[in-house]
């Protein structure tokens, strides 16, 4: 299995070249949040970011709850934050591509003008 990853990563074009892309994935993220004029609302100090998993919240719960079914059926799944904490969390692991981190800013910008 590990074999396997660092042949995935080495396509890829190596550690530098996958960080590089986790920058660019969580910059869209945080931009997308840190732009919305507080409608999204992020928990970290800019300093202490995630790459990795971008918590944020939105105005009521009731529009967390509206905002994970509507991403569920535009295939954006898994963006339920801890049961203890709520909110809204989005990994952005290895895996996630930049196109997949464009399409949840595309859909966090559309909620937001229905919504916001």
């Amino acid at each position: 299995m590990v074999g396997l990853v660092f042949k995935w990563a080495k396509k890829l074009g190596g550690l530098a070249a996958i960080e590089k892309t986790n920058c660019t994935k969580a910059s869209l993220v945080y931009s997308a949040i840190d732009e919305s004029g507080g409608f999204y609302r992020g928990h970290a100090r800019p300093e202490a970011r995630s790459l990795m998993n971008i918590p944020f919240r939105l105005p009521s719960e009731e529009l967390e709850d509206t905002f994970a079914k509507e991403a569920k059926s535009n295939n954006l799944i898994g963006l339920k934050g801890h049961r203890s904490v709520g909110g809204m969390r989005a990994s952005i692991y290895n895996a996630m591509t930049v196109e997949g981190a464009q399409e949840l800013v595309k859909f966090m910008q559309e909620f937001q003008k229905k919504n916001g």
